[in-house]
């Protein structure tokens, strides 16, 4: 049978069921050749890793090529014309033109801003964004902290907050919400959804207005929930400038930049294929990049400055003016290693593997019964494949509904190298919802002094007060998963039927 000398002998049977009930698997058979050779330290040291939406894994192939390129080339600070800084430049502009090849950005329309990771490149937008009074932020409540914290830009320059919430059932958006806070612009229900504004002052030079930012996530770190990306066009006929955070998007499936049409699209590639850690980017629409006025200058952002007078500097044209410092300039051919590492793999296969395998995972998962016939798991998001991607949010339960603690979960995993992720994957808006935290709940956190700031011990009071538990076990699949993972991760679950939580 296809795959079958990748599989344990004991899966077997399991397997040719699997791919009777999800025959496009077969096509992607391909894949478990590079399972075997570039990730066989996976199977050769027994680990069984589900956490790709927290980081992706690295390929042996990667880590050779970036080697030999290091031991092979004489690399110096780009900023120069000496043989070693043009050598740097060379392999930056690789970089530059392989982002650009991979998800399809034409240097004629966008620009492509290196940064540490999404997180860097989205503070990048909020910090130099043109926030004023009577402007809007307006974003979905599902989004990643580094998205959130735009807010706190939006406030200090006197513009609108506002969130547009998800549904509590399959943690999607309302769509006819959404659509009237658009057309609102500030104003009826997207006003109504304000959380505060700063003091006034006045829109940036240049700008043609207070500024109207819209931001939601391809899709959801949190529940795996593919938000329609349809809303780009929408929003930008309507006036919006558009952020459509990709990190978790662009490791399981096509993202078209041109397509897309996006105003920001922030990356981190270390999601994508694992290394480097320390490189990311921002695909930014060269009209929208144009509109942002940096708050301050450093080092390679500059044509020139002068300490004669505190207001003599230019900033450097497009993506430079943007990329604080010296770049990465070591780590930035991994870059173009790792695209084309998947290029090689092929992304489209890639989404057709975990495509299938989270749709397995999903269907056992719901059919999971304690022997009185409870369920074991509630899944928060969606419980089938559609419109979602390759990561599940989810609660084992004893028989009387009751979850067991997630810490406990996750360290039971780790004891037999299962890598799950416990927590709320920054992303407090979908973790709020799906475990109905209301503002009450939340609050002990922030004004009882006898609550400490970590998160696991807010998490802590608001269950001690409130019976709630809100935190997560978070399973994502991604390039190198296989059959063996998901079985084995289903072999570990079914050891919770008919246990009963402390």
């Amino acid at each position: 049978m296809t795959g079958a000398r990748y599989i344990p002998e004991r899966q077997a049977a399991a397997y040719d069921d699997f791919v009777r009930r999800f025959p496009a698997f077969a096509a992607t058979a391909a894949m478990d050749a590079w399972r075997a050779t570039d990730y066989e330290r996976l199977d050769r040291l027994g680990h069984v890793y589900l956490d790709y939406t927290g980081g992706g894994l690295y390929a042996a192939s990667q880590i050779r090529r970036h080697e030999e390129l290091l031991l092979e080339r004489v690399l110096g600070n780009p900023h120069s014309q000496n043989p070693t800084s043009l050598a740097s430049s060379e392999l930056a502009r690789g970089a530059r033109e392989a982002v650009r090849r991979f998800f399809n950005a034409p240097e004629d329309e966008f620009e492509v801003v290196f940064t540490a990771n999404a997180s860097g490149a989205l503070k990048l937008v909020g910090e130099a964004y043109p926030f004023a009074p009577g402007g809007v932020y307006l974003l979905s409540s599902d989004n990643h902290n580094s998205v959130n914290g735009i807010r706190e830009f939006a406030l200090r320059g006197g513009a609108a907050v506002s969130y547009i919430p998800v549904r509590e059932g399959d943690l999607r958006l309302d769509e006819q919400r959404l659509r009237a806070a658009l057309r609102g612009a500030g104003k009826g229900e997207a006003a109504a959804a304000t959380t505060g504004a700063a003091s006034a002052g006045a829109a940036h030079p240049g700008s043609s207005g207070p500024g109207k930012l819209f931001a939601y996530p391809a899709q959801s770190n949190f529940s795996g929930v593919q938000h329609p990306l349809e809303w780009v066009a929408e929003a930008r006929e309507l006036g919006w400038d558009v952020i459509v955070d990709c990190a978790a998007f662009a490791p399981t499936n096509r993202l078209d930049a041109r397509a897309l049409g996006a105003d920001f699209i922030p990356l981190s590639f270390y999601k994508l294929f694992g290394y480097p850690t320390g490189s990311g980017c921002l695909i930014a629409r060269r009209e929208a990049l144009a509109k942002l006025r940096r708050p301050w200058f450093a080092g390679g952002t500059i044509t020139l400055a002068s300490v004669q007078h505190e207001q003599w500097h230019r900033l450097a044209p497009g993506a430079t003016g943007f990329e604080d410092g010296t770049i990465d300039y070591l780590g930035l051919p991994a870059v173009t290693i790792g695209l084309e590492h998947v290029e090689r793999v092929g992304i489209d296969l890639i989404h057709a593997r975990v495509e299938a395998l989270t749709g397995w995972l999903l269907e056992e998962l719901e059919s999971l019964r304690h022997s009185d016939g409870t369920p074991l798991v509630r899944i928060f998001g969606p419980r089938d494949g559609q419109r979602r991607g390759a990561t599940i949010a989810l609660y084992f339960l004893d028989p009387s509904g009751r979850p067991y603690d997630v810490y406990d979960v996750e360290a039971a995993a780790a004891r037999e190298l299962i890598s799950v992720r416990s927590g709320c994957f920054c992303n407090p808006g979908d973790g709020e919802v799906a475990h109905r935290i209301t503002g009450d709940d939340m609050e002990r956190c922030f004004t009882n002094p006898d609550v400490a700031v970590t998160l696991s011990q807010c998490q802590r009071a608001i269950e001690d007060a409130t019976g709630k538990v809100p935190n997560t076990i978070r399973v994502s699949l991604g390039l190198a998963s296989n059959f063996a993972d998901v079985h084995r991760f289903m072999a570990f679950a079914e050891r919770y039927r008919d246990r009963r939580t402390a």
